[in-house]
């Protein structure tokens, strides 16, 4: 199954957190990682006082469930010093599932896709690098198009 992960960061060496982060997720059994987007530095998402994050995007393919990949990178956050003080705080490293193929799921611990995917405008642009006529599963229209939208 094709996944694509969102990795950000906004605390301490944030380029760095993200490069090993993705080498983490490389060395998962049943993950290979496809193709990565750009590393671009963009404003704070959520709480507005914080610095600036580190996002990209990572294209992988997984015969992982979304649940037991989704507890991988929980675990990889927590290896890389991720501390879930608030909701919107900063973090060293914040890893989202953000689409798993075609799956729609709602369960207590994931909501597939990513629930605020179409409204992060540094989200769609990394996936526009990689993606651009991956189809949203609900709102049926491309990476491309969300992308133009949200600019």
């Amino acid at each position: 199954m094709y996944c694509y992960l969102g990795l950000g960061s906004n605390l301490g060496e944030k380029q760095k957190y993200i490069k090993k982060a993705i080498e983490q997720i490389s060395n998962l059994e049943f993950v290979e990682i496809i193709r990565t987007s750009s590393i671009i530095e963009t404003e704070p998402y959520g709480k507005i006082d914080q610095p600036v994050f580190f996002n990209c995007v990572v294209e992988l393919q997984t015969a992982l469930t979304p649940e037991n990949l989704l507890k991988k990178c929980l675990d990889i956050e927590n290896r890389l010093g991720r501390v879930r003080k608030e909701k919107w705080g900063p973090r060293t490293i914040d890893i989202d599932l953000l689409l798993y193929e075609n799956v729609v799921m709602n369960t207590k611990t994931l909501i597939l896709p990513h629930p605020e995917l179409h409204k992060r405008k540094f989200v769609l642009e990394s996936l526009n690098e990689l993606c651009p006529n991956l189809m949203h599963p609900i709102i049926k229209k491309n990476i491309k198009e969300i992308y133009l939208e949200s600019k």
